[in-house]
């Protein structure tokens, strides 16, 4: 089973809409949506079934006992989060704010306050019919590169026999990221074309060679600007790395999209585009 990421520099290059008409071009039976921050992949990818569900705990937060709390407020004179709060002489841990030291912990003379694990997030797996996996990270929670990687472990351990497994990935180069790219036979990257377009891609490119993965690019919307695809294909000349193609700017993306579908079940210039960038990068694995 070969295993392909789809990667951007910034979020709204096109990456997903490009994952989701790849998933439709090869019957994939094996998929994940590893951009846990905004996970939108199953907005416009069949999801069938009902999903296996699970926490997934992050690091340890503060939690506090209020029938054993005598209200001293040490543990608020300590906190150098700001997250400890005090309404109607009844002292609250905000879970968005504490960041787990155990200052609190430490300092109260009553133990009301202990240090517990936290459910940062959600995973969910589908295995109707083929292997799709999912999670949502909550808001303000660290760990996601840890996350991303139960996320893609949770698809190869339950796909079914298949050709190609194909993983929405995070934007930018973060942990998301880096955790997304391990084990990956090719990764594309779908770009922009614009200054910053070309400065994502570059600071992508360093943070996958890194790895020494394999990558190819494409450019969405290159008609926007000629100029900086020109550019980027330099760019990809230069770096060695193949260059596999171009989609239009196309009107029929964003009415695909608020319908909930590919743009693969549209007939579109996109659509013809991003099949021949399909094919090439079947190729390239």
């Amino acid at each position: 089973m070969k295993r392909l990421l789809i990667l951007s520099g910034k979020g709204g290059t096109g990456k997903t809409t490009t994952a989701a008409a790849f998933i439709r071009f090869a019957g994939a039976r094996a998929v994940a949506d590893c951009d846990v921050d905004a996970p939108n992949l199953h907005l416009v990818t069949e999801v069938s079934g009902t999903p296996e569900i699970s926490d997934f705990l992050g690091g340890d937060k503060a939690v506090l006992d209020t029938e054993k709390c005598t209200g001293c407020g040490l543990c608020q004179a300590h906190c150098r989060f700001d997250a400890i709060s005090r309404m109607d002489g009844v002292y609250s841990i905000s879970e968005y704010a504490c960041e787990g030291c155990g200052v609190c912990a430490h300092v109260c003379p009553r133990n009301a306050i202990r240090l517990a694990p936290d459910t940062a997030g959600r995973k969910e797996l589908y295995t109707d019919g083929g292997v799709f996996s999912t999670a949502v990270l909550k808001m303000g929670r660290g760990n996601s590169g840890k996350l991303v990687t139960e996320v893609k472990m949770a698809m190869l351990k339950h796909a079914p026999e298949t050709d190609l497994a194909i993983v929405d990935g995070s934007p930018g180069i973060g942990c998301p990221v880096i955790s997304s790219v391990s084990g990956m036979d090719l990764v594309l990257v779908v770009a922009e074309p614009s200054r910053s377009g070309l400065s994502d891609l570059e600071r992508l490119v360093k943070t996958a060679e890194t790895f020494q993965t394999k990558l190819a690019v494409c450019v969405n919307k290159w008609d926007v600007s000629p100029e900086y695809t020109r550019a980027i294909q330099e760019f990809c000349e230069k770096k060695g790395i193949p260059f596999a193609g171009t989609i239009p700017y196309d009107h029929h993306a964003s009415e695909a999209i608020n319908q909930g579908k590919s743009l693969a079940d549209i007939d579109c210039p996109a659509r013809d585009a991003l099949k021949k960038i399909f094919d090439t990068v079947c190729r390239l694995l």
